[in-house]
């Protein structure tokens, strides 16, 4: 018989979404408008009273910089105001990619009209006010630096893989494997959980002068925290022994190795993986959004100085179109990118593959079958996991799943079908 059960871990928790930045990118954002829209007064008031209509322009320019950066700043405000709004099934962490997809399509026609323009001016060249254009470019690039500086930091991750667990001799000598090295009656055994690519298992490799023993005699015998006992048996392979059943998370237990009537006790200790962490997807598209803004209206400031120069220089005044050209394909590749990444997770594209390899991986590790699994991003650094679950053991319920993959990493709202009293596939 088929039951659906309705996780009970899910009542009394909240569906806030949101990124771990949210509210300092949300302040930075608004900063970055007060200066913009300071710019963009002054340009237009000063080149209304000294007749400046380049002057004029540029101001007009950086009032579509500020609304650039209102429509990210407005969503940050209304997603964090609406956060416990139950009227969002799934919380308000998606509206960030909406103002990220919306803003790659503002930059995508900025990218068609520079390069419209460009375009123009090449095959009909006009006079340039060289005494006007130049500071003001410099000016402009001025501003976006500082804009690019406001909105900078945060993003960013340093990746580290030394661990230090207290307890044992420890090496860390792969991407997700640990050692425990145990002086045994055979010489120096090497312990260690290996996870790379596999189910998790135990593996034993010689140490120094020891010698492999023989697999008959020997177990590992694993005692969580809640009391709860599991006997490994082991298989020789080419040049280790490992185990032959996989090791079901959390991996936090003590672990004692018996050998030719001798035991050996062993502390794992479950730790979070930076690793694992650069695997969820956290970029809060939003605010790479409004930085991208920031970094193409730079980056066409500079094109246009370098242009502005050379035919000022030499007179070769076909140098601003291409320098505008050239921005134009930039900006329109950015747009392209945040298009693309912004418009999978709106439609609900399925997640890094790095994700569903390890839910999968503790269900099966668990001697459970997984039939049916949905994986989505809810926001930045939050996942949602929709699976349904095959089991022989009919006292197996949502709970249990729950527990088994707290320790994967990003998944922020889990929904359990247990079908029960079925034989595995």
């Amino acid at each position: 018989m088929n039951d659906f059960y309705e996780s009970p871990f899910a009542a009394g928790h909240d569906h806030v979404f949101l990124g771990a930045g949210h509210d300092k990118n949300e302040r930075k954002t608004w900063g970055v408008i007060v200066l913009c829209s300071a710019m963009m007064i002054t340009e237009i008031v000063g080149g209304s009273l000294f007749g400046s209509l380049a002057l004029v322009a540029d101001g007009l320019h950086m009032s579509t910089h500020a609304g650039a950066m209102l429509i990210a700043a407005l969503a940050y405000t209304y997603a964090r105001k609406h956060a416990n709004d139950t009227r969002f099934v799934f919380g308000t962490g998606k509206l960030g990619d909406l103002a990220g997809f919306s803003s790659a399509i503002i930059l995508a026609m900025i990218a068609l009209l520079i390069g419209y323009e460009a375009i123009a001016r090449l095959l009909s060249p006009v006079p340039i006010q060289f005494t006007e254009a130049i500071p003001i470019a410099v000016v402009g690039l001025f501003v976006n630096i500082i804009s690019a500086w406001l909105l900078s930091g945060g993003d960013h991750h340093g990746h580290s893989h030394g661990h230090s667990h207290g307890q044992g001799q420890e090496q860390h000598v792969g991407h997700e494997e640990e050692v425990r090295q145990i002086d045994t009656a055979v010489g120096v055994l090497a312990l260690s959980i290996f996870e790379d690519g596999v189910p998790p298992v135990f593996r034993i490799v010689t140490a120094g002068e020891g010698i492999m023993p023989p697999v008959q005699d020997l177990t590992v015998t694993t005692t969580r925290a809640d009391g709860a006992r599991q006997v490994f048996a082991f298989t020789r392979k080419s040049n280790f022994i490992e185990s032959t059943t996989a090791i079901p998370e959390p991996h936090a237990f003590s672990a004692v190795l018996a050998l030719e009537g001798r035991e050996h006790t062993v502390r794992f200790d479950e730790h979070d993986h930076e690793d694992d962490e650069h695997h969820v997807d956290s970029r809060d598209h939003n605010m790479r959004a409004a930085y991208i803004h920031v970094i193409a209206d730079a980056a066409v400031s500079v094109l246009a100085i370098i242009g502005l120069l050379l035919a000022k220089t030499f007179g070769w005044l076909w140098m601003d179109p291409l320098a505008g050209i050239v921005g134009a394909c930039v900006i329109a590749n950015w747009s392209y990118g945040l298009l693309r990444d912004t418009g999978a997770i709106l439609m609900d594209a399925s997640a890094d593959d790095t994700l569903t390899k390890k839910v999968r991986s503790a269900v099966e590790t668990a001697g459970d079958n997984l039939i049916d699994l949905h994986i989505w991003r809810l926001g930045p650094g939050h996942f949602g996991a929709v699976l349904s679950v095959v089991t022989k053991q009919s006292q197996r319920g949502p709970d249990f799943y729950h527990a088994i993959l707290q320790r994967v990493k990003g998944l922020s709202h889990i929904t359990v079908e247990v079908h029960a009293g079925q034989q595995s596939a």
